[in-house]
């Protein structure tokens, strides 16, 4: 049995830039593995077969099962494979945990089967699956652009603790098409955010006076009822900054300290609000996960 650890992301930065002819957002991003992570298992078989604990998770909506459906077509490969995920990164959060399942089923399945995929096949398949998956095939911390498929890879973001909070509102699929279709001109910006972002990383600068960003910050709160009520809720908790998390409704912040941290983590949990406590994740740390 081949197995296979798929990490969540945080957008540093997420700033779009235009609206595109083909009808998606110009967008450049900072995004950062960090260590909450799915876990997949597959093993050879006659057929393919999904399995899950979590019962909210369905293979015909994940992008999991479309992996599998690409890269048998792609590929011509007609083998068969038992596909096990279990889950650790929650549902519709905006922490992209399909997308990440989505690359390590590719990753995982063209070793399995000895397809013996390049990097670069790899990402061809992944832009078809989705914005996100191209960047699970890298980790780490990376800049992404285009439509989010376009990854350079980036020096390591300094270690930090996160404190992530799943506010409980309710989660929406489509949600990120909804957040999108609210951005107006007024919320375009010129990229320079992230420029500034990726300046002070490849200056090997003190991150001291980086500037997180979120586009979707100021238009969440109208999409996800009672977020701003959990936002103050999380300030109040100890966190100095607190951002949305990809398209939401995940909230976390950042910290250097870990007794800060899980100080702010406990009295999350104190109120009992479902958090969770982890760290950034380079790329180079993902073959010591266990």
């Amino acid at each position: 049995m081949l197995k296979v650890l798929a990490p969540a992301k945080l957008n540093l930065t997420l700033e779009v830039l235009a609206k595109r002819p083909d009808g998606f957002h110009e967008i450049r991003s900072v995004a950062q593995t960090i260590n909450l992570c799915d876990t997949l298992h597959f093993q050879t078989s006659q057929n393919i077969e999904f399995s899950c604990a979590d019962p909210d998770w369905t293979s015909g909506e994940s992008l999991v099962s479309k992996a599998v459906d690409l890269l048998q077509k792609s590929t011509e490969c007609s083998k068969g494979a038992v596909v096990e995920v279990s889950k650790r990164i929650p549902l519709i959060s905006g922490l992209s945990g399909d997308s990440s399942d989505a690359a390590a089923t590719l990753q995982g399945l063209s070793q399995l089967w000895g397809l013996g995929l390049s990097q670069k096949e790899l990402l061809g398949l992944a832009a078809q699956l989705g914005s996100d998956v191209a960047f699970f095939l890298y980790g780490g911390t990376a800049l992404l652009e285009g439509r989010g498929e376009i990854v350079t890879p980036l020096p390591p973001f300094p270690h930090r603790w996160v404190v992530l909070m799943l506010p409980p509102v309710p989660r929406m699929p489509g949600k990120t098409a909804r957040l999108y279709a609210g951005v107006r001109a007024e919320h375009y910006t010129d990229g320079q955010i992230t420029d500034r972002f990726v300046t002070h990383l490849a200056g090997d600068r003190e991150m001291a006076s980086y500037r997180l960003f979120n586009v979707f910050d100021k238009l969440a709160p109208d999409i996800f009822s009672g977020l701003g009520a959990y936002w103050q809720e999380f300030l109040k908790a100890g966190a100095h900054e607190v951002y949305l998390a990809g398209s939401g409704p995940v909230l976390f912040t950042l910290v250097k300290d870990r007794a800060e941290a899980e100080k702010i983590y406990g009295n999350l949990q104190e109120q009992g609000l479902e958090s969770y406590l982890t760290e950034t994740l380079a790329g180079s740390d993902m073959d010591k996960l266990e």
